[in-house]
């Protein structure tokens, strides 16, 4: 398999992920602060950077500083979901069902987050490749089986 296509593969899919989780949550949110739309447009601008970041890696597929700047890119924006999560829970505070799947979603973001740093780590100081290896195995392992748990919970509504 080709790297630059394994990449865009798995960048897409996590990006595609990230919208649908946004769209579930979006869909039930009543009331929006001004904070919430600021950490918005901060994970968008976050996001705006996956283009470069994947030629990049691409490029340079077993650089630590290549895999690095990626890691750090998808966890800025991991970091912005957990954190439009809580803003999103604090400003909707009344609204039961959407802060049982703001729960449910932290609790998997937490096991994501603690990967995706190990990634990291390993990336810059051992195998470039884990970081974007890391993010396929969260892709795979957690978020879009979290995805289908809510899915199921919805129709079952």
């Amino acid at each position: 398999m080709r790297v630059d296509f394994f990449a865009y593969t798995i960048s897409f899919f996590w990006l595609g992920t990230m919208w649908i989780n946004l769209h579930n949550e979006w869909h039930k949110i009543r009331y929006i602060t001004t904070s919430i739309i600021w950490t918005n447009i901060v994970l968008l601008f976050f996001s705006s950077f996956f283009p470069y970041v994947i030629s990049f890696v691409t490029s340079y597929y077993n650089s630590s500083v290549a895999q690095g700047f990626y890691g750090v890119i998808v966890l800025a924006v991991t970091f912005c979901n957990i954190i439009l999560g809580y803003l999103i829970e604090k400003a909707n505070k009344d609204n039961k069902e959407l802060q049982e799947l703001l729960k449910i979603k932290m609790r998997w973001l937490s096991i994501d987050t603690v990967i995706k740093i190990i990634g990291l780590v390993i990336s810059c100081t051992f195998y470039p490749p884990v970081m974007m290896i890391s993010v396929y195995i969260t892709l795979l392992g957690i978020v879009l089986p979290a995805q289908y748990k809510v899915a199921k919970r919805r129709k079952g509504k």
